[in-house]
């Protein structure tokens, strides 16, 4: 590579170091401290006006996350990434949601699982979209806090969580949900939140729900396919997501595909590479997939890492220029290796 083509290379080490770093505090204060900022530090740090309640948010994160706004680097992780990760979520938004209106989800126990209701305290953050990526690979998680007490549905097996329907669940589907048309097929159920949602728009003319699990579709079919009225549009199919999209979904019509049928990035991005391949069988049907970003990011730095570490051995098959290395990158998207 050239000079010019090394800079950029280690400008580009640098970007996805700071990504790694802030993948790390997020996922730390998620898991371990979650509720560190509490409804009464906000009201007692914005009670003069002089800042609202986004940049006292920033101003905790900041201080949790040992960052000097004095220090060069450490304001620059505020500005560039803190201050475009923090958004103020309105419950109202959720509630009057029309899947939240309709459905209504019983509170019980039946056998391994249990239906319930879990709550979100004010100001604890929640990941409240799907990840954004920068087009110099800037990543940024959309961190959202609610102002007061947040109360969503979640599904429990042998009590360990297994699905909910949090802000993430809901608004990470938006583009999917907007772009279905003609016939519809979705791999993965849940709590039939997609293909409620789908099943409402004129546009649809079928929706066609692939689930592995029996139990999932037997609690789906008693408790929440009933109430929804365009439950004629929906077909619930058992079957394993990766064989039913290679072997029997090409012989079928399909306008749309929505993949759902992970929980995170981590156990979808080996779905979502199969699922890929899968495309080249079902050329004319447009696929989308929930939480892409966060895998896609995934996948990403795995081969941003190959890369970086062929270059410093000086390894003969290494990239041979920064454009070379983009386009590697960025075909990660479209299921490339």
């Amino acid at each position: 590579m050239t000079k010019e083509d090394v800079n950029k290379l280690k400008f580009l080490r640098e970007t996805f170091d700071r990504n790694y770093e802030l993948t790390h505090l997020y996922k730390l204060y998620l898991e371990r401290f979650p509720d560190f900022i509490s409804k009464e530090d906000i009201l007692e740090m914005t009670k003069d006006g002089v800042i609202d309640k986004k940049e006292a948010i920033v101003a905790f994160l900041a201080a949790a996350f040992n960052l000097d706004s004095e220090c060069g680097r450490d304001r620059r992780m505020i500005d560039r990434y803190l201050r475009n990760s923090v958004r103020i979520l309105n419950a109202e938004d959720y509630y009057n949601d029309s899947y939240a209106k309709n459905i209504k989800i019983p509170l019980i126990k039946k056998g391994r699982w249990e239906f319930k209701k879990e709550i979100y305290p004010a100001y604890r953050g929640v990941i409240a979209d799907d990840l954004i990526i920068m087009p110099d690979f800037t990543e940024i998680p959309p961190l959202g806090f609610f102002e007061e007490d947040f109360s969503f549905y979640a599904v429990l097996e042998d009590g360990n969580e297994w699905m909910t329907l949090t802000p993430v669940d809901m608004d990470s589907c938006k583009e999917a949900i907007s772009e279905a048309h003609g016939d519809v097929i979705t791999f993965g159920l849940g709590l039939g939140y997609y293909c409620f949602k789908v099943s409402e728009k004129e546009n649809v003319r079928s929706v066609t729900v692939v689930e592995k699990s029996r139990d999932v579709i037997d609690l789906f079919s008693e408790y929440i396919l009933p109430q929804i009225k365009n439950r004629d549009k929906i077909k619930i199919v058992h079957d394993d997501a990766i064989l039913y999209a290679q072997n029997t979904m090409p012989e079928l019509h399909f306008d749309y595909a929505f993949v759902d049928t992970y929980r995170d990035a981590h156990d979808g991005a080996p779905m979502y590479t199969e699922m890929k391949n899968a495309e080249k069988l079902n050329k004319n049907v447009k696929f989308s997939y929930w939480i892409k970003n966060f895998i896609v990011s995934r996948l990403r730095a795995e081969k941003f890492e190959e890369i970086y570490g062929m270059y410093e051995r000086n390894e003969v098959n290494a990239p041979k220029s920064y454009e070379e290395i983009l386009r590697i990158l960025r075909d990660i998207e479209h299921g490339k290796d």
